[in-house]
Parts: C-alpha cells; sequence; structure tokens
C-alpha cells in the first residue's frame, strides 16, 4: 500500500475544504511593501536567484524565500526547503523553520510556482501575509492578485507586478 498517496488523497480533501470556507472577497491594507517572502519550487529556486531579483526590483532587503523539494532521505536538512514530509497526516506542518516563515506578516507574498502543487498552496493558504500574489492558472482562491506568465519569465512576472503594486498604491518606486 502507498501511504504517501493516500495521505495526499486525504490532504486534498481537507485542502479543498477549507478553500470552500474562504470569503469570495478579500480587502487589501493600505500598508507599503516593505517586507516579502517568496514561496516556489526547487527547480526555479536553484536555475534563478529568484530572491535577488525581487530585491532589486522591489528595492527591499533581507525578503525570505522557501522551496518545496521532493523527500529523499539523503539529502541534509535545509532551512530554505520543505517538504511533503513537513506535513502531518491532520494536514498541519511539523516542520518548525516553515512555521515561522508562514506566521510573518509579510506584506506581500509571492506564490512563484505555475503548476498545482498541493504543497505549496497548503503553504500559501496558512500564509499570514497581508497580500498574496501569484502565477495565474494555479488556484484562483489563494491570491489576491494572478499574473499570466510562465515561471521561466522572471523579470516580465516582477515588472507586471510592481506596476500592479503602483497603481494600488501599494509601492512608493
Amino acid at each position: 500500500m502507498n501511504f504517501s498517496k493516500l495521505k495526499e488523497s486525504r490532504l486534498r480533501k481537507k485542502f479543498e475544504k477549507t478553500l470552500e470556507t474562504l470569503p469570495e472577497i478579500t480587502s487589501i491594507s493600505d500598508k507599503d511593501i516593505k517586507t516579502i517572502g517568496i514561496l516556489t519550487i526547487d527547480e526555479i529556486s536553484s536555475t534563478i536567484d529568484l530572491q535577488k531579483e525581487v530585491e532589486a526590483i522591489f528595492g527591499i532587503r533581507h525578503s525570505k524565500i522557501y522551496s518545496f523539494k521532493k523527500f529523499d532521505k539523503n539529502d541534509q536538512i535545509s532551512y530554505k526547503h520543505f517538504s511533503e514530509k513537513d506535513f502531518n497526516w491532520g494536514g498541519s506542518i511539523i516542520q518548525p523553520n516553515i512555521k515561522v516563515f508562514l506566521e510573518q506578516p509579510f506584506d506581500l507574498l509571492i506564490g512563484f510556482f505555475e503548476n498545482n502543487n498541493l504543497y505549496l498552496e497548503k503553504a500559501v493558504l496558512e500564509s499570514k501575509a497581508s497580500l498574496k500574489v501569484g502565477i495565474s492558472g494555479v488556484n484562483a482562491k489563494l491570491y489576491s492578485l494572478e499574473i499570466a506568465v510562465k515561471s521561466s519569465q522572471i523579470s516580465s512576472f516582477l515588472k507586471e507586478l510592481r506596476r500592479y503594486l503602483n497603481i494600488l498604491k501599494k509601492s512608493k518606486n
């Protein structure tokens, strides 16, 4: 029996149930963007210095990034990655580092992944960020703003995001 598939199925049902209870309309705070968190997949964060790109476009320092990486028992524990093993059968996050990341009240959370990923979507849902932005086509209920680009178009994504934030008067630059 494949317990990981059973666990994922159970988590998916619980995630969908939680999504149904979310309000249709969310309000956006008036605060300027000063703190940014990024959630992505390891394939992107290992090829592109996403954190550096975000900091350059928005003129901030010390943004934080966490990447989802498939569990491999041969990998060392990393404080920049999380995996499916960091979630228990009830859907709660058990790894303290990702928990701390998600509890930070970022002014902006960027969900930079273009394919559905239960664990990344769950992390975006659990985040205490005041504004959540992501690539369109993943899960519209998770984000306040979606931008239609491919994950290979990081600079286009960030330029569009900056433009929208200027329109919303959330960025002074």
